[in-house]
């Protein structure tokens, strides 16, 4: 190697380590709806290069990919409204007079008014996936924002609509109304390797479009970020030391040849800042969330029926249990219902393969399934007593159907619901009714001050027994519903009038 070129790795190392990181953003699988089948490339897509231009052994040329990138990612900043400010405890008593002169009154003599919130602002990043601008983002980013705008690299503005969000995933797409928009190519992430470079593009720190350089250190990261959101996270997170900071998140992660191959997501910091590690959504788990999205108005969740032990259990856990490193996913239980139930696989079994592709951690399980949807048949291997078996398992939704999940106005709600069962209603002293297990985003939460464990009883004053019950009542109402119900172990009967739309 020259001094001209030992020199330009000197100076792309500078300023690689130079520039901010930030994330909790998604990645791409492969080519997606809205690029399949795509022919002839339109003249402003972002480009395609030969993997021949970097030879091994010869410094990285990132011009290229920074070229075809820096066009397709866009700058999102959000309004997030404002909002009463409450404990959102429910009372331990009702008022009696709460009927004749409003709950509020009184809250507000008691305990003194309800202060409003100012609308806040926020930024983040995001991903031009298609030419009549489709946008991939973090769910993160426009969660509870009541406007979007989006400027593109040319500082050209446009209001967005949010199609669709995902939390379990943190991805979201919006749509601005644009045509002939330069775009990114889906990658492969189960293609990238550790070791290999990749470059961050986003708009870090409300800063102009910011590229940094750094390579894959780790691939099927668990964070534990997406359970905030959801009972049931997809994490399977790609580990980079390209440097992000707050408001790369929604991002795009590219390899040399100018491909997406991850959505930045989240960064490693004790402060906040960049202080040596940055996530991201690979773009395989971003493809089928996306084209979910499109065609269904809903993520088509595939589940196992099993619970495994988690990749960072306790080692004394996993020496009870006769863990072996090495094997596979080690699996705890077999649901009755569950996808597995007539699989022959048993508890004490360990997982290998996945349609052929090895997982050796739960991440990197988790990351498979999450590219199937209700109904998949799939291969699975796993290992008993070190002998390797293969099982045909067809997937099956959450509630235990192969059907797909239509997006009815329950999933609109963003709640996570369960019906009553029997010995419950009893004890509680009611016929039956739908208990609120978890809040996520979506009307409710926007809307209502509901908390978690909240029990419906009635929707627009119809008893509602189940869940079924429930979609039913909902599919039939008009814009505005009202859910009445009780919070066990609280006393008093509560009513939240919802607007749920078209």
């Amino acid at each position: 190697m020259n001094l001209k070129q030992t020199l330009s790795v000197v100076l792309i190392s500078t300023v690689t380590t130079t520039v901010a990181m930030f994330g909790y953003d998604s990645f791409i699988r492969k080519p997606g709806p809205l690029q399949e089948n795509i022919g002839k490339l339109p003249a402003s897509y972002a480009g395609f290069f030969d993997s021949n231009n970097n030879i091994p052994g010869q410094p990285v040329d990132f011009q290229a990919a920074s070229q075809a990138s820096v066009p397709a990612v866009v700058h999102i900043t959000t309004v997030i409204g404002s909002n009463q400010a409450s404990n959102n405890l429910p009372k331990t008593k009702k008022n009696p007079f709460g009927d004749i002169f409003g709950e509020d009154f009184f809250d507000d003599f008691f305990n003194g008014p309800q202060m409003k919130s100012m609308p806040q602002r926020a930024s983040g990043s995001g991903v031009i996936i298609s030419e009549d601008g489709y946008i991939v983002t973090n769910n993160h980013v426009i969660d509870e924002a009541t406007e979007v705008m989006v400027t593109l690299n040319n500082k050209k503005q446009f209001k967005a609509k949010v199609v669709g969000a995902d939390p379990s995933s943190d991805l979201a797409l919006i749509k601005v109304e644009a045509k002939a928009l330069t775009f990114l190519l889906y990658g492969n992430s189960d293609n990238v390797k550790v070791g290999q470079w990749v470059l961050a593009v986003g708009y870090p720190l409300n800063l102009e479009t910011t590229v940094t350089a750094g390579i894959i250190s780790a691939k099927a990261r668990s964070l534990g970020l997406n359970s905030r959101k959801s009972n049931s996270p997809i994490e399977s997170f790609i580990q980079t030391d390209a440097a992000v900071n707050q408001g790369n998140s929604g991002g795009a992660l590219v390899n040399t040849n100018g491909e997406l191959v991850g959505i930045v997501s989240a960064i490693a910091s004790p402060t906040g800042a960049y202080a040596g590690y940055s996530y991201a959504i690979p773009v395989n788990i971003v493809k089928k969330i996306i084209n979910d999205l499109l065609q269904y108005g809903t993520v088509q969740r595939a589940y196992l029926g099993i619970s495994y032990l988690p990749d960072n259990a306790p080692d004394e856990e996993k020496t009870k249990l006769g863990f072996k490193e090495g094997q596979g996913v080690l699996v705890r239980e077999v649901t009755k219902e569950g996808a597995m139930a007539n699989s022959g696989i048993q508890a004490g079994d360990y997982i290998a393969k996945i349609n052929g592709t090895k997982v050796n951690t739960g991440s990197e399980m988790v990351e498979q399934i999450a590219g199937y949807k209700p109904g998949d048949k799939i291969t699975v291997s796993y290992i008993r007593n070190g002998k390797e078996m293969t099982t045909n398992v067809s997937l099956k939704n959450k509630t235990g159907s192969y059907e797909i999940v239509k997006n009815s106005v329950i999933n609109k709600l963003g709640a996570e619901l369960q019906t009553l069962d029997k010995k419950k209603a009893t004890e509680l002293r009611v016929k039956g009714g739908v208990v609120v297990t978890k809040i996520n985003a979506g009307i409710i939460d926007d809307q209502t001050r509901m908390r978690d464990g909240f029990v419906i009883l009635k929707a627009n004053g119809t008893e509602t027994n189940s869940i079924d019950e429930l979609n039913a009542i909902l599919a039939k109402s008009p814009k505005q519903i009202t859910l009445e119900g009780f919070y066990p172990g609280y006393d008093g009967v509560y009513q939240y009038p919802i607007e749920i739309g078209e």
